[in-house]
């Protein structure tokens, strides 16, 4: 007797064989019971897991001779013909090879003939999406008003490809993945029947590989045991078909995780010299990745995982955030993807290595979130202590930068902060008074005016002040912060009006230990203030064409003489 493929030795012949597809076995046994036959049915999803077979299931419960029954006996003539094909009135069409109107034409001519020895004449079109446009729209009429004894079964893969007026004129069945534990049973079975001894962890993988289609995992089941010599093992599924262990996978996902390149990449050679694909790899990276990441959120059935507990480290499960699992899973998709298109797929599987290698410093926005939400909830419960500094601000006198950072008020009183930014405290102040906590106030005004980079400024740029009324003046040690306070220099005395509760003038000076960067005469003036008693200044800088530029140490002269010397350097009213 021929050799024939476990694929067709066993293919379902009847509805009770049909495995993983309980709903469209029981609406098909139901409509056959009740003889409520359609004219039309479209059978869609996957390959490999069921779609044909169903199709001459129904044919042989419609032709068997019988009688119409959802278990037909599948010993008589009309039975044995269309399980071998054979049947005259069960006309298989390959969609893909026939896809033009002449063979839509052929169909509609034939059906004005009636049955020759069955109940009905039936038309299966596998791959019925691929018909051209023309095809479709030549059907129309046919299967819409097929004569009483045509039945129409079509099916296909892409069913989103099928037009909507062909897919109104049917009723609809999807077909689902055959789940791993159901293929299994199935490929137990297959080796039992040709008495061979099979493991368990290699029926699973060859489920898995299969990927829900019954008919792949029945191929790769034969493509097996042709080299296992009655015993299918996993080992020897990874020796001849270059099948990543996984004392290999979580050897280099150990070293990523410690950070060492060179062991990761020399770990990875080893597996390429000994046959592993590139492919093969990353799929088993792929899948090693998901078993990790699974059994991090809890999950334990062995259907599910790719891989048993024992080939996942315990090191590997607690060292791994799932965050980190999931970008690297989400690297191995997209390098799958774009392997087709790479220079050397070798090349790209040896860069991601290499970058995952630095995968334990991954942040994502997610962990940074939550990060900050328990340091959030540790301050409410009094865990953390937090002390806000307010701008500080030196005196008039000459200080030190020590000095000035001494005097810095510090709020640690959260009702105090509060207080200071009510509207009733700027209000309850009769006469204009400047002092730090002004500052402070002015700052968060000019945030709330929308100038949060002005009040940034006055938070941190103003060397000292001097308050005459109605004039504020103030040093600035930035010539950055100097150009934008006078750009603005309206709206903060408007700010500092609303807080102080009158009119106030500002003024500004820049610090001289800016303006030295931009020039040399400069220099000169400070190397004469460097010398002079403080008060006096030499003749050598009043006959200067530039007027010299106020400092802390100039801070104490008589303010009149500075206000009767026109135009002085750096001040501007």
């Amino acid at each position: 007797m021929a050799y024939e493929v476990t694929a067709t030795r066993k293919r379902p012949q009847d509805f009770d064989a049909l495995i993983g597809q309980e709903f469209v076995v029981s609406t098909l046994e139901n409509a056959i019971k009740e003889n409520r036959i359609a004219h039309a049915y479209l059978f869609s999803g996957p390959r490999g897991v069921g779609k044909t077979s169903s199709a001459r299931l129904l044919a042989k419960s419609l032709n068997c001779q019988e009688g119409l029954s959802a278990h037909p006996c599948g010993k008589c003539s009309s039975c044995l013909e269309i399980a071998k094909g054979s049947s005259v009135d069960v006309i298989e069409i390959d969609g893909a090879s026939n896809n033009g109107v002449d063979a839509v034409r052929a169909i509609r001519e034939e059906v004005t003939f009636p049955p020759q020895s069955s109940r009905y004449k039936i038309y299966i079109i596998d791959e019925v999406h691929m018909l051209s446009i023309n095809a479709f729209n030549a059907l129309l009429k046919t299967i819409e008003e097929p004569p009483e004894y045509v039945i129409f079964i079509f099916a296909t893969t892409e069913l989103q490809k099928v037009p909507q007026t062909i897919r109104s004129r049917c009723q609809q069945f999807h077909f689902q993945l055959i789940s791993q534990e159901n293929i299994v049973k199935c490929l137990k079975s297959a080796a039992a029947d040709l008495n061979i001894k099979a493991d368990d962890d290699a029926l699973y993988w060859m489920a898995r590989e299969g990927a829900g289609s019954m008919r792949d995992s029945y191929t790769l089941f034969d493509q097996v045991a042709a080299f296992s010599n009655d015993h299918i093992t996993l080992e020897k599924i990874r020796e001849k078909l270059g099948v990543a262990s996984a004392d290999q996978i979580s050897g280099i996902l150990s070293f990523c995780l410690a950070g060492d390149a060179s062991g990761a990449i020399n770990e990875l050679e080893r597996m390429f010299s000994s046959g592993t694909g590139e492919t093969q790899l990353v799929k088993d990276f792929t899948s090693y990745i998901r078993s990790l990441l699974f059994y991090k959120q809890g999950i334990r059935r062995a259907e599910v995982l790719s891989y048993a507990k024992q080939d996942m480290p315990d090191a590997l499960i607690e060292g791994f955030t799932k965050d980190q699992l999931e970008t690297m899973m989400k690297a191995f998709l997209d390098l799958y993807r774009d392997m087709r298109f790479s220079l050397n797929p070798k090349f790209e599987i040896e860069l991601l290595i290499s970058r995952l290698c630095s995968i334990r410093y991954l942040s994502t926005p997610i962990s940074i979130v939550e990060k900050l939400e328990e340091i959030r909830n540790k301050i409410k419960e009094g865990g953390l202590e937090i002390k806000t500094q307010k701008a500080g601000f030196a005196p008039t006198s000459i200080q030190s930068d020590r000095e000035i950072k001494k005097n810095i008020p510090i709020i640690e009183n959260r009702e105090e902060k509060k207080e200071m930014e009510s509207p009733s405290f700027s209000s309850a102040l009769r006469e204009p008074k400047i002092d730090d906590t002004t500052f402070y106030k002015l700052a968060n005004r000019l945030r709330d005016k929308g100038l949060p980079f002005e009040a940034r400024l006055i938070a941190s740029s103003i060397k000292s002040y001097v308050f005459s009324n109605p004039k504020l003046e103030l040093v600035i040690e930035s010539q950055r912060a100097y150009d934008a306070i006078n750009m603005k220099k309206r709206d903060i005395e408007d700010a500092l009006e609303e807080i102080a509760g009158a009119k106030i003038f500002l003024s500004t000076t820049l610090f001289v230990k800016e303006a030295v960067k931009h020039s040399k005469e400069i220099e000169l003036i400070l190397k004469t203030f460097k010398n002079a008693e403080v008060g006096e200044l030499k003749q050598e800088v009043v006959n200067h064409e530039h007027k010299p530029v106020r400092t802390d140490e100039t801070a104490g002269l008589n303010r009149e003489s500075y206000e009767n010397d026109e135009g002085g350097l750096g001040e501007t009213d």
